[in-house]
């Protein structure tokens, strides 16, 4: 039985972060074999549709300047791009800034009250009219052609939704919160140009993602993670999640791993929200393909993963102490055990140690890439279980602490 339990979470563990990534390559390239994906291109000029550009902001007056400059360098029809600042309790000169030096180039809603952002965002929306409204971060830059590319993809009026890419500008001084958040994102844009490739994207990231505005519904106020929440039900209804990657936001890494924790834990936790509210979605007679992607990518990493993960070390540890008490002597230790057993024990002290050491020259700001990987997997898995706590410090309010950047 301890053994049985031993590979079971190795196999769930190894699926969760490697098989799944192997097995949807394999599927891509086996249906990709019978049928090439279709090319959408972008409509004329005068038939493109007007856009929304939507911006959620809380005191941002640092960025309003840079964001705003950006948004009016969009590769876009200046008339046909209408951008919208939803300032939801902000204190600073946020709004002011927005109603002087760009006044007619954004419109401002403004309430005192601070709510939190997904009521900023269902306030919003209901003063929206164009037809796709784009959604985007103060604090990120989006490249020129990214409304163009996103437009490009509704052409398929099997989309819904569309999920922008999110890219970490990673710079030479910077440490394990920017260095591992930047390569985690490199390998999540690979998972979610397969699974768009196969059937549909499994859900976006905030930083940048459009939808139909017809398909906007009002989501409980106090969602930690509007995006995916949102754009998973628009799938639930039928719809597709294409993934975009010539449309990106860029934005800086944490500047350190305790501003990078709170980003991680409130994610954690949002995603065990996320997997009760849309339980619906663990029917795959139902939901077919859409449900093996969302067990597949997200469900295993925010419940049974990261306990499992935990679990492998003592687990392989009582293994290899049972064969030691049941050899008769020293040499048949590794006939009762088993050399792979204590092959395996070894490799996980040595992940577990490579861990800590990236944790060490994390502390004292150091780079090594390579540590630094292992730390910040651990890592990771163990702010799953912080956001237990904090999903129940949190409970019945929607607003949160965004964590600074680099």
């Amino acid at each position: 039985m301890l053994e049985l339990l031993f590979w079971a979470a190795l196999f769930v563990v190894f699926y969760t972060y490697i098989g799944y990534g192997l097995l949807l390559y394999l599927l891509v390239k086996l249906k990709e074999a019978f049928r090439k994906p279709t090319t959408w291109e972008l409509p004329p000029s005068e038939a493109l549709p007007h856009v929304t550009l939507f911006i959620t902001a809380y005191n941002e007056e640092e960025e309003v300047d840079r964001k705003m400059e950006n948004a009016l360098a969009l590769d876009y029809p200046r008339e046909k791009l209408h951008i919208v600042w939803v300032t939801d309790g902000t204190t600073d000169g946020t709004n002011q800034r927005l109603n002087t030096r760009w006044a007619g180039d954004a419109t401002v809603l403004y309430q005192p009250e601070r709510r939190g952002k997904t009521a900023a965002m269902t306030r919003g929306m209901k003063q929206i009219e164009t037809p796709i409204v784009i959604f985007t971060d103060a604090n990120t830059m989006l490249n020129r052609e990214a409304v163009s590319e996103m437009v490009r993809a509704f052409e398929n009026p099997k989309v819904g939704c569309v999920a922008g890419e999110k890219r970490i500008a990673v710079q030479t001084h910077d440490g394990a919160a920017a260095g591992g958040e930047g390569l985690y994102w490199r390998y999540e844009s690979t998972l979610k140009a397969l699974d768009a490739r196969l059937y549909s994207a499994v859900g976006a990231a905030g930083e940048l993602f459009a939808v139909r505005c017809e398909l906007f519904e009002e989501m409980e106020h106090d969602t930690l993670l509007d995006d995916f929440v949102l754009s998973l039900r628009i799938a639930m209804k039928g719809h597709l999640i294409a993934y975009c990657s010539g449309a990106y936001a860029v934005e800086s890494g944490s500047a350190d791993m305790r501003e990078e924790e709170k980003r991680k834990v409130r994610i954690a936790a949002g995603g065990l929200q996320s997997v009760w509210r849309l339980r619906e979605l663990l029917n795959p007679l139902r939901y077919g393909v859409l449900s093996f992607q969302y067990v597949s990518h997200r469900v295993l990493r925010w419940s049974v993963t990261p306990v499992l993960l935990f679990a492998l070390l003592p687990l392989n540890v009582a293994l290899v102490v049972m064969g030691w008490a049941n050899a008769d002597a020293p040499a048949a230790v590794f006939r009762e055990a088993g050399t792979l057993y204590t092959i395996l024990l070894a490799a996980q002290v040595m992940f577990y140690l490579m861990g800590a050491r990236g944790y060490y020259l994390s502390s004292r700001l150091l780079k090594n890439t390579y540590f630094f990987i292992p730390y910040y997997f651990l890592f990771m898995n163990i702010n799953v279980f912080k956001g237990i706590g904090y999903l129940r410090r949190k409970k019945g309010t929607g607003t949160w602490e965004r964590a600074k950047r680099a």
